[in-house]
């Protein structure tokens, strides 16, 4: 779009955040980064993405991940899914990516708005890559079309689609948590940036507790109305709130873990742990997941715990992302010297108290690896959902399943609270505990808290998360001057 061209909006304008002047058809599914056919490796959000459309069919449209000048949009099929994938540049992979995305946005969602840091420079590069994003997705849309937006990299461009003329039912669902308004007044530009979401039919959220603070946030800050889960917006504009816990496909990740038992990683694994049982940690090496806390934690347990010595070992599978960013290069540099602490204390020769690896799997891989494992510790100090606790409880052999240990400020606490051991991730001591009640945990008792957690993985698959959202969009008043969308 021209930067001479003012994009109105009754609620939020671009131009104000550069400091300027003033159904029936495919389900488009747009996020900041594609899963290609033939990538193993991928979070949450990839996976359930992949998992509806495998299911439902349609578009997928984003950044394919590379970096060139070549920004052209590459077309792809690979059984009912269409990717429509791009390069960035460099220059808009620092600004939009790494900077405001990953340095403004996520640690203003996750509550830190200590580390929040904020450019112009990054939030016009921000702007400028969702307008190409715009500019791909209008080309692609059917007029019938439903377009689904995923996440905070793309919090602007259902706005920047009306303003291309899209009339179509839009869609946005954010995967991190939401913190309260008073957290989110501190973003610079919070009313245009944040105002741009009321573009969207549909605002979708994790927990109840989201939506309740985006909604106070629209009331409070914008001068919203609310009439139940609905909110007309002084400008007249309408959009929805509500509340969609995403979840997985757990009768195909228990197929995969059943498949996985036998796997050589998995078989050198057991072999390699002897008496010891596993504890097992996956996460993506982010502030977020607690993993200081976490290690604190394990090593208070040994201390405490001298018989545990040779009996209990701890691996954490950690890839290493976004190391540009100096706060993750701080966090790794701890990570692993609390690592080397405990295993230099409490090591002995035949045994390693932590396993601590800087690399991915494949999903299948990881499904054996859970399968194995005694205790989960899924403990981030703040996080939207985290699908790891719902794919390790899937994973588990329901004759002799594991034990989640599970952080208070999780999603996925809303849903598994009466079936893992609660903990507040910044109690060491409590953690400390649960870890060692989990590895003692009486089998009955283990069998009775994974029959309760499957049936909510049941209940809530990705399919229901998939099909509750559609409907609620197709639902949705044509408030943006869409037609009815046939089911």
């Amino acid at each position: 779009m021209d930067a001479d061209i003012p994009v109105r909006h009754d609620t939020g304008n671009i131009d104000e955040l550069r400091g300027g002047a003033a159904g029936g058809g495919r389900l488009l599914i747009v996020s900041n980064r594609v899963l290609l056919p033939g990538a193993t490796q991928a979070g949450g959000l990839a996976q359930a993405v992949l998992q509806l459309l495998q299911h439902r069919g349609g578009s997928w449209l984003g950044w394919s991940g590379g970096i060139s000048s070549d920004t052209a949009v590459h077309t792809r099929r690979a059984g009912a899914i269409e990717y429509r994938t791009w390069s960035l540049t460099r220059q808009e992979h620092e600004e939009y990516y790494a900077q405001y995305s990953n340095r403004t946005l996520w640690p203003l969602l996750h509550g830190r708005t200590d580390l929040m840091a904020f450019e112009r420079s990054a939030l016009h590069g921000y702007l400028q890559v969702n307008e190409r994003f715009a500019d791909n997705v209008a080309r692609a849309a059917d007029p019938d079309d439903l377009i689904w937006i995923h996440d905070y990299h793309l919090l602007p461009l259902a706005s920047l689609l009306r303003a291309r003329g899209l009339r179509n039912r839009i869609g946005f669902f954010l995967h991190t948590p939401l913190p309260a308004p008073r957290t989110l007044v501190t973003l610079p530009q919070h009313r245009t940036m944040l105002g741009l979401l009321a573009a969207c039919d549909l605002i979708g959220l994790q927990t109840a507790n989201d939506s309740r603070a985006m909604q106070n946030y629209l009331i409070g800050e914008l001068g919203a109305v609310a009439a139940g889960d609905t909110l007309r917006l002084p400008g007249g504009e309408v959009t929805r709130v509500r509340t969609f816990p995403i979840g997985i496909d757990p009768a195909a990740m228990a197929e995969m873990a059943r498949s996985a038992e036998d796997a050589p990683e998995t078989r050198q694994l057991r072999n390699s742990l002897g008496r010891s049982r596993l504890i097992i940690g996956v996460d993506r090496l982010d502030y977020s997941k607690g993993l200081p806390q976490r290690l604190r934690a394990f090593r208070h347990l040994l201390g405490n715990n001298p018989e545990l010595a040779g009996r209990a070992t701890y691996l954490q599978v950690t890839p290493e992302s976004r190391r540009e960013v100096g706060e993750y290069r701080q966090l790794s540099r701890e990570v692993q010297r609390l690592v080397g602490d405990i295993n230099g204390h409490h090591a002995a020769p035949a045994w390693t108290p932590v396993r601590y690896v800087n690399r991915g799997y494949p999903h299948q891989i990881l499904a054996g690896f859970h399968r194995l494992a005694k205790v989960c510790l899924v403990t981030p100090l703040r996080d939207g959902m985290n699908l790891v606790a719902k794919e390790f409880i899937a994973c588990q052999d329901p004759l002799d399943p594991g034990v989640l240990v599970l952080s208070e400020f999780a999603g996925a606490a809303a849903e598994l609270g009466d079936s893992a051991l609660i903990v507040n991730p910044y109690d060491i001591e409590g953690c400390s505990r649960a870890i060692a009640r989990a590895l003692d945990m009486p089998l009955e008792e283990r069998r009775q808290r994974w029959q309760r957690a499957m049936h909510v993985l049941e209940q809530g698959n990705v399919r229901h998360w998939c099909d509750q959202f559609l409907a609620a969009l197709r639902a949705a008043a044509p408030a943006h001057g869409g037609s009815e969308v046939r089911p």
